[in-house]
């Protein structure tokens, strides 16, 4: 019999970054500590008046954590230059132990992009200002001797002499928001993991998708498991006998549906947000059964 490589999935939660929701952030971001959960991550639109500044919210999370690992998920490259996230990142997986993982955007949402001052790309220029963005990061990652200095001269991004550092604890995983056929090659060929969400993406429409990305990898003599693919779930946990509800937007998961993964690669986020009604036991009541009932260790 041939023998499958099986690689575990991961569980995480995505928080919402609400101003009105940051003592429930920091709530449930203890409780996914205390229960096991793999991830937090949090959504990253600078431009939206009722969120919080997401990179702010992940290091006061960390703080406050002692085991989970932290996500953005995404990035808005187009409002926060690569070297700076190279720096940020860095400095957060120092102070974590370790815990850090990057989560890049190309862009999407231009007018609140060009709003704040950020540029509107092409489809074309977005692809390659990720790539650069990647290369830019990765380089201001590495270890050198002291006085070294890298540059880059790319279209999008610049490095001119620069000096790297600091080093990060671990090798920080770079994971890509991406949907696109010219995008899913570049996280085949660069990326270390790949995120999606069911509202945008529906189950039926991922194994496309996933082989873009595993023949890009292949071509450039990588591992197809070397990417890790993440979905983002939304949805309710019931308690038995409650009433059942109607999801208000596509791609929400209500009982009795269940969807398992076919790839052994996949790591879930479950949003937890102001959906959760207090009545059902609160968010953290809810977090806890989905760990309990859901969640399964090998």
């Amino acid at each position: 019999m041939t023998s499958i490589s099986y690689t575990p999935p991961l569980f995480g939660i995505s928080i919402n970054p609400t101003v009105k929701n940051t003592q429930l952030a920091f709530t449930l971001a203890q409780v996914a500590d205390t229960t096991g959960f793999d991830f937090i991550t949090i959504q990253d639109h600078p431009y939206n008046p009722t969120f919080l500044d997401t990179w702010t919210l992940l290091a006061a999370i960390g703080a406050r954590t002692q085991q989970v690992r932290l996500l953005p998920n995404v990035v808005n490259l187009p409002l926060r230059p690569p070297a700076m996230l190279a720096k940020a990142a860095a400095t957060l997986d120092i102070l974590t132990g370790g815990r850090m993982e990057l989560g890049l955007g190309a862009g999407a949402f231009w007018e609140g992009v060009v709003s704040y001052g950020g540029p509107a790309r092409t489809p074309g220029e977005a692809v390659r200002a990720l790539e650069e963005s990647i290369q830019v990061i990765r380089a201001l990652w590495q270890p050198v001797a002291p006085g070294h200095t890298v540059s880059f001269a790319g279209k999008f991004y610049q490095l001119n002499d620069a000096q790297p550092g600091p080093t990060p604890v671990h090798s920080i995983g770079i994971w890509l928001g991406v949907m696109r056929q010219r995008m899913l090659g570049l996280t085949g060929r660069l990326a270390d993991g790949w995120i999606i969400s069911a509202p945008y993406v529906p189950p039926e429409n991922v194994l496309p998708l996933q082989a873009a990305i595993d023949d890009a990898a292949q071509s450039a003599g990588r591992s197809t498991t070397a990417i890790r693919r993440a979905y983002n779930l939304a949805g309710a946990i019931l308690r038995p006998g409650a009433p059942a509800m109607m999801p208000r937007r596509r791609g929400i998961i209500t009982p009795p549906s269940a969807q398992r993964s076919q790839n052994n690669t996949l790591v879930s986020w479950i949003y937890v947000g102001s959906s959760a009604h207090p009545r059902r036991g609160g968010r953290g009541a809810l977090m806890g059964r989905f760990f309990g009932n859901v969640i399964v260790r090998p």
